[in-house]
């Protein structure tokens, strides 16, 4: 069950008071996120920010869940390796930058799902291109196989959003913020699958387009791009 923490009713010094009720990896996390969660607030997104209280092992530390018209960052770090895990493989001088770009890639997701476009392909892709399969494909493979492309397009655009952010927020670390989501993705990865935005993220290598978006979490053009590129 999900517990929530704060949400955007709460001033930052009541939020930091309910820091008492986090364990140390929670706090650090939430504590580096919270730029991007000022931002969410002065941009008027249905954030809430949640705490799983259970035991999460498996889960990904930092995850975006969106219920009832409104976005849950939630972090799942009780007996979860890979919260510190994931810490420990930041340089020190990235830290705090690091954990805004992963929280902005969250809020990536939520402005997806606020604008009502969720899985929807670019603007001026035909639609047919969501259908379409590799060949030799199995037909009972099929719906699995879009559905896959369908996330891996949301991550790739949650990416650029966090590039954007990184690029806009600490752009003389923008390089090696890069070079470390890179490094991220390139981790036992399967090409295709999920989590393989690797031709969003060359697209993305120098910023400077990044750099003309009107926010952060506009990343249709670029978005487009990759998809051209790399589906």
């Amino acid at each position: 069950m999900w517990k929530v923490l704060a949400g955007f009713s709460l001033a930052l010094a009541s939020a930091v008071a309910l820091s008492a009720q986090l364990s140390p990896t929670e706090t650090r996390w939430l504590a580096g996120a919270w730029p991007v969660v000022v931002y969410a607030k002065e941009a008027r997104l249905p954030l809430d920010i949640v705490v799983q209280p259970q035991p999460m092992p498996d889960a990904a530390p930092l995850a975006l869940a969106y219920i009832d018209g409104r976005c849950k960052l939630v972090l799942s770090m009780r007996e979860n390796p890979e919260a510190q895990a994931t810490l420990d493989r930041v340089d020190a001088e990235l830290f705090n930058a690091t954990l805004e770009m992963m929280a902005a890639h969250e809020l990536g997701h939520c402005s997806r799902h606020v604008a009502g476009r969720w899985q929807q392909l670019p603007p001026g892709l035909p639609e047919d291109a969501a259908q379409r399969v590799p060949a030799g494909l199995r037909p009972e493979r099929h719906a699995d196989y879009r559905q896959m492309q369908a996330t891996r397009r949301e991550e790739a655009y949650a990416d650029l959003a966090a590039l954007a952010w990184a690029r806009q927020r600490h752009a003389a670390q923008f390089a090696r913020l890069r070079d470390w989501l890179v490094g991220e993705r390139s981790r036992d990865l399967i090409p295709g699958s999920h989590h393989d935005t690797l031709a969003w993220l060359r697209l993305a290598a120098d910023g400077h387009a990044l750099q003309m978006q009107r926010s952060p979490f506009a990343a249709d053009a670029l978005w487009a791009r990759g998809f051209l590129g790399g589906e």
